[in-house]
């Protein structure tokens, strides 16, 4: 949901250009930390860039400060016209200078934000741009608590905005300028308002209009008028009759345009959504304009391990074509939003989504999330802010994450939260708040939806003790709205699991990992109980804090390469459009045992195993989860599923074939006595 952006080679070569026009500020930065004593050696970078993983300067360096320069001339022609630049994403304290000035400070790493410098350009010469970043943890800036890695630098993409003296703001809250309320939404008409931004240096009056233009190319609304330029933001009724309301299965977009003109159009923005209804009630679930959606979701987070931190739009797309595999329909955006183009694919695919806000805890004991300090709180509600005025025209965005993973020691953290809920709702009225949470405690009945974050059975009981957990839910607490989210890590190289084993910090099999889902699978799936189930995590993510520097409870692996067994466990219950069967633990093709058993999961009905030349029969364990009798294997041998059309084969050892056998001992009988 981007402003047109207009190709640009060379700025000098620009002094026509039309108000509103948006320039790429990607290419041209020089790059060095601040420890450096001279900018000398400074590094030519493009954005996205982040320090964390650009090995040729620096090497890993997990928290630290450094410059960004980059010049820029701007035309003298631009002199009456006004300048804006916007930052779509600094890890996680931005200061901007131009020309030596300080312009502006923004805190918080996951949200853009927009400076107007028009006073601060020298027009017709060249501008120094300076942005000082910082990824240090601090007190003051959320999240004060993660194990994900805060890769430093400009990570997301940077813009000039050149527009005339009155224009549509692109100053609020790091937004388009152009919020678009939903405030009844039926099959029959949707009734709304356009909250319009706009800015101006001198004019009183302008002329505004508001275009609505449908899916199919049809303008279904507009409206021309005079507009008072006082501080205040423009709110223009609207109403569409027979509306093509957004759904998963129909993902149906508007566009929003305001204009700013009388004659001429001066300035203009347009902004994409879509009109849709949600509800969520403890006995029809969630619901989008009145249909129910089993929300089948996978938890995403902002790394991978070519691009670390400044994920590129390949990347996205890459991600979520891996997610739609799966058969997932929903994604939550951990501890901090994405970049915009992600959203806007979601948007375009159908998913939902749900969007956290960055208050946050970590497991690790020592972390402090809360600091109950005004800037600390302070911090939380701008990014707060941020993240519902940037994201609240994309229809995929079903929920706000309020926080996740608090608990109730120390200060009272519950007003705070009640702050955070009440300005969610304040400014969004449409949509409801969520949070996810593994503590009992007051902080569970603040948000509208709560999500369990359960872990039972994996340091210490068993698995199936979530059921008891279930039924008391059931039993005490069904009048919440809740949801369930759950994981556990696993390492495709690491082997060896015995049942009885549990995971130590250097030691985490992908076996267990996949027992663990088989399980919760087993009692939670399609619960009625739940309006959602989401699985930590999609993919495995950057965490220095952990060995190996990896999260391990991704179903896929970082570099994006391999699928872990669990991954074909979901996409066996959940994707209904491509068949799967899968036999677990192929990996393991070196067994030092002669009796084996055999897991397949299937979606296709109950397969047929052949171990070399025998046919072994399976049974149904849970939903496309089937098993079989141990059996005996010996040397290499071909083990094959098929299900239908289906196949699916390994080839296995049993023993090591570069350790020669054990010869076996002849035994002494015992013979007749000899007698002398």
């Amino acid at each position: 949901m981007k402003r047109y952006i207009a190709t640009l080679l060379l700025l000098a070569a620009c002094a026509s250009v039309q108000a509103h026009e948006v320039f790429p500020l990607n290419e041209g930065w020089r790059f060095f930390f601040k420890s450096e004593n001279s900018s000398d050696n400074a590094r030519h970078v493009t954005l996205p860039h982040t320090w964390n993983t650009d090995t040729g300067a620096c090497g890993y360096f997990l928290e630290t400060t450094a410059n960004y320069q980059n010049d820029m001339y701007v035309p003298a022609e631009w002199a009456s016209k006004r300048l804006f630049v916007k930052f779509y994403g600094v890890q996680n304290v931005a200061d901007l200078f131009v020309n030596g000035y300080h312009v502006g400070a923004h805190r918080g790493g996951s949200t853009a934000f927009t400076f107007e410098i028009t006073d601060k350009i020298r027009f017709g010469e060249d501008n120094a741009l300076l942005v000082v970043v910082s990824n240090n943890s601090r007190d003051d800036v959320l999240p004060a608590s993660t194990d994900m890695n805060l890769y430093g630098g400009i990570y997301r993409e940077a813009e000039l905005i050149l527009t005339g003296k009155t224009a549509v703001s692109p100053l609020h809250l790091g937004s388009e300028g152009v919020l678009v309320r939903q405030n009844s939404v039926t099959s029959a008409l949707v009734e709304g308002e356009a909250e319009i931004y706009l800015t101006s240096a001198g004019e009183s009056t302008c002329m505004l209009t508001l275009d609505i233009t449908a899916p199919d190319g049809r303008k279904v609304f507009t409206k021309r008028q005079k507009t008072r330029l006082d501080g205040r933001p423009v709110v223009i009724p609207f109403s569409i009759a027979d509306p093509q309301l957004w759904s998963p299965s129909s993902p149906a977009l508007y566009r929003v345009t305001a204009s700013i003109g009388e004659e001429t159009v001066t300035d203009s923005v347009t902004v994409r959504t879509g009109f849709r209804n949600i509800q969520v009630t403890t006995a029809g679930g969630l619901t989008i304009n009145g249909e129910r959606i089993p929300v089948h979701g996978v938890t995403l987070y902002h790394d991978n391990a070519i691009s670390g931190g400044a994920v590129l739009a390949q990347d996205y797309d890459a991600d979520l074509q891996q997610i739609r595999d799966l058969g997932a329909n929903a994604l939550r955006s951990a501890v901090m939003p994405h970049a915009q183009y992600l959203y806007d694919r979601c948007d375009e695919q159908g998913l939902l989504v749900w969007v956290d806000s960055p208050l946050h805890r970590s497991s690790f004991l020592g972390d402090v999330a809360y600091f109950a300090t005004p800037q600390f709180e302070q911090n939380g509600i701008q990014q707060l802010q941020e993240i519902i005025a940037q994201n609240y025209n994309h229809p995929s965005v079903v929920m706000w994450g309020i926080f996740s993973r608090l608990w109730m020691r120390g200060d009272d953290v519950t007003p705070y939260l009640r702050r955070l809920n009440d300005t969610a709702h304040a400014m969004d009225r449409s949509r409801p708040t969520v949070a996810c949470s593994d503590q009992n405690g007051g902080l569970n009945f603040i948000t509208d939806l709560i999500v369990w974050r359960q872990d039972v059975g994996w340091r210490k009981g068993s698995t199936d003790d979530v059921a008891v957990w279930r039924n008391q839910l059931q039993k005490n607490w069904s009048n919440l709205r809740s949801g369930v989210c759950y994981g556990g890590s696993g390492f495709i190289g690491h082997k060896s699991y015995t049942a009885q084993t549990a995971p130590r910090s250097n030691w985490m099999p992908e076996e267990r990992q996949t027992r663990f889902h088989e399980e919760y699978v087993k009692n939670l799936q399609n619960d009625s109980l739940f309006w959602g189930t989401w699985i930590n995590n999609m993919f495995d993510y950057g965490s220095a804090r952990r060995p190996y520097g990896i999260n391990g409870e991704g179903l896929v692996t970082i570099d994006r390469r391999e699928r872990k067994d669990a991954y074909y466990l979901y996409r066996a219950l959940w994707n209904e459009r491509k068949p799967t069967l899968h036999i677990v633990d192929k990996r393991r093709s070196l067994r030092d045992r002669n009796r084996q058993a055999f897991s397949v999961y299937s979606s296709v009905g109950a397969p047929t195993l052949f171990v070399g030349a025998d046919t072994v029969a399976m049974t149904q364990y849970a939903a496309c989860q089937y098993r079989s009798d141990s059996v005996e294997i010996q040397g290499i041998v071909q083990v094959k599923a098929v299900a239908g059309e289906q196949c699916d084969s390994v080839t296995l050892r049993v023993g090591n074939v570069l350790k020669p056998k054990r010869q076996p001992v002849p035994r002494r009988t015992a013979g007749p006595q000899q007698t002398n």
